[in-house]
């Protein structure tokens, strides 16, 4: 097995160096001009290239990495050695290598031959059978690019939406092949310039981080904040994983981190396994929507709506505190009702201590606000947050060893290794957006909702939101949300919903599909971690993250919860909002200040819907029936104490 093993050992090399070229290839491009201070280092750094050409690049290190790296599965040594094959005979490698060799073709082929492509009018210039050729190829290999990562299903999905154009609105395969790959409308639009962009470098920041030790920052700080309190483990991990969600755009990913430390602990301290399965892949699929950095789609977002990233930070800050109040709130209540207690402040790393020795690693963060704040681009204060992660380690003996050569290589390959799965989920989606935009399916799927909706927005948004989780369940947040900001959104907006409301309903239940079973990928890591079964995780996970299903619709009736309109409003709304929340969770963890009865369960739902749904009289009724609750409530208690 001597070959078989070298040609592995080869590949993964030459798949380390694409990633390594990669990032600083990008590091490289979103360094602007700076002539102001010596005409000299224009030449150094000249900034971004043409839009086509650094597309093309782009995805052209994202295909080299993945068939270098993701090569195709092998047979083991003993299933050779059954056959009697020697390992040389296997061939292993060789098709991985012509794949690559295959899709390098087609982009190499725009760069060659830039000149033409930007020249020439689409859809009245034929195209040459060289064009027809490299077009049709690189629309194979990005399919078998993107099994390879993701899986058949978002694949599977363009497949059909280029069945649709060709069979359904009898689309001819050349005018098909020039929106696909001779234009920027295509493969090459905007949702694989937003992974060129942003993705890539706010993925690189988040392996920057994660190489100077900011993870265990996150977790001391939570351990240290909340982990005395009831449940103290289960809101460590709520805490944690929302900070996680700085540095990983991945619900997955946050679970693998983060979950290893706090499901053992949840479990210790008396939480059922699946219910401290379910916290931890709850709270790691908010990462995605909690800001300042948040998951992939909210650049494609910004992009779509043609506004500034900062903006759709804004609009996200108060779903993103409802979501994690609910969660919060969900864990406390389960743990009161238990009767479980915190871990021993004696086992706990203090505040003090934590913020002294690694304190100074929120910088990079802070410094990535501070430079959108000062009305900078997104991807130039997040190089701003790369650059200064090192240089903040070395600053403190306590985190000094993470400063070596060795480590920088390892966080810039962990960067565009990491971002592969977004570069090549936004280049399939390019195909889906593509067909979507030739045929005017988006046009024909709009009137299609709106007739069954029959102009009923609240029926509009459930068709959504099970659109939503439904795609979401098969692919990542990034091509579901495009899809269906390509087919349900215009409805949306047709019906009179605000636009920023529209797109961010959509994301939200994009990412919701993490936890929604069957298929919830947060939710199988989470089990997996727990030895849990599936199911009773699902439902645990759904029942902990009831704001999540909840508060798209309230920031569609009430813009407010995006921060449109005026500061009472917006302060009022957040307040009956938050107090809304807190009464759903405790109705269905069937305890507030005390164990609730079937009654009290029902008031608090009654209430907490009221609570949420704007208007006087409603908020009116929410705040009566959690008064009731509560003195009532406090009443047994005193008669309990009393006959004790």
């Amino acid at each position: 097995m001597t070959d078989r093993r070298a040609a592995a050992t080869w590949m993964f090399r030459a798949a380390t160096v694409a990633a390594l070229c990669m990032s600083l290839y990008h590091i490289w491009v979103i360094v602007p001009p700076m002539d102001f201070i010596s005409p000299a280092l224009r030449k150094v750094f000249p900034g971004p290239p043409a839009d086509y050409i650094f597309r093309s690049i782009h995805l052209l290190f994202a295909l080299t990495i993945t068939f270098l790296f993701y090569r195709r599965a092998s047979l083991t040594e003993d299933e050779l050695a059954m056959r009697g094959e020697s390992a040389s005979a296997s061939g292993v490698g060789a098709f991985d290598l012509a794949a690559l060799a295959l899709a390098a073709a087609p982009l190499v082929y725009v760069l060659w031959n830039y000149d033409y492509f930007v020249n020439r009018i689409i859809y009245i210039d034929d195209l040459s059978t060289a064009d027809m050729a490299m077009a049709s190829l690189l629309v194979v290999v990005l399919f078998e690019a993107t099994r390879r990562v993701l899986g058949w299903a978002l694949p599977v999905t363009a497949m059909v939406f280029l069945a649709y154009a060709l069979f359904v609105s009898r689309v001819e395969p050349m005018r098909l092949l020039d929106q696909l790959y001779m234009s920027t409308e295509g493969i090459f639009g905007q949702t694989l310039a937003v992974s060129a962009t942003y993705v890539m470098i706010f993925v690189l920041f988040g392996s920057f981080m994660e190489r100077t030790g900011t993870g265990q920052l996150f977790m001391d700080f939570a351990l240290s904040l909340t982990g005395h309190t009831a449940g103290g483990p289960g809101k460590v991990s709520v805490v944690s994983s929302s900070l996680f969600g700085t540095i990983s755009g991945s619900a997955v990913a946050n679970v693998m981190v983060d979950g290893p430390i706090t499901i053992p602990l949840m479990k210790k301290t008396g939480f059922r396994p699946e219910f401290a399965a379910a916290v931890e892949a709850v709270a790691s699929t908010g990462g995605q929507i909690m800001p300042p950095i948040m998951g992939a789609a909210a650049f494609v977002m910004a992009e779509f709506l043609g506004v500034g990233y900062g903006q759709v930070v804004i609009w996200a800050i108060i779903p993103a505190i409802l979501y994690y109040v609910s969660c919060f709130a969900a864990v406390h209540f389960e743990a009161k009702r238990l009767g479980l207690h915190g871990v021993p402040r004696a086992e706990l790393p203090r505040l003090s201590t934590t913020l002294r020795e690694r304190g100074h690693l929120f910088i990079p963060v802070v410094g990535i606000l501070a430079v959108m704040y000062l009305g900078y681009s997104a991807p130039l204060a997040a190089l701003t947050g790369t650059a200064l992660c090192f240089p903040v380690a070395a600053l403190r003996r306590s985190t000094r060893h993470y400063v070596t050569w060795r480590n920088l290589g390892g966080a810039l390959v962990d960067g565009a290794k990491n971002t592969i799965a977004v570069a090549l989920a936004c280049a399939t989606a390019g195909v889906i957006i593509g067909v979507v935009t030739l045929t005017g399916l988006g046009i024909t799927f709009t009137q299609v909702v709106l007739g069954l909706a029959q102009n009923a927005l609240l029926l509009a948004l459930i068709v959504t939101m099970m659109a939503g989780i439904v795609l979401g369940m098969g692919m990542p947040t990034t091509p579901a949300y495009i899809i269906m900001t390509s087919l349900l959104v215009p409805a949306l907006v047709k019906l009179g919903v605000d636009k920023p409301a529209a797109h961010m309903f959509a994301f939200y239940f994009a990412i919701l599909s993490a936890i929604t079973p069957p298929v919830a990928l947060a939710v199988y890591a989470s089990a997996s971690l727990a030895r849990s079964d599936l199911w009773k995780t699902g439902l645990s996970a759904m029942r902990i993250g009831a704001a999540g299903f909840i508060t798209p619709f309230m920031f569609v009736y009430q813009p407010a919860l995006l921060m449109m309109g005026d500061w009472p409003t917006i302060a009022l709304t957040f307040v009956t909002a938050t107090g809304g929340i807190l009464l759903i969770a405790a109705a269905l963890s069937a305890y507030l200040v005390g164990p609730a009865s079937l009654w009290q369960r029902l008031a608090m739902g009654v209430g907490g819907v009221a609570l949420v749904w704007p208007g006087a009289l409603s908020d009116a009724l929410g705040l009566a029936a959690a008064v009731i609750v509560v003195g009532s409530q406090t009443l047994e208690r005193r008669r309990a104490d009393a006959r004790a």
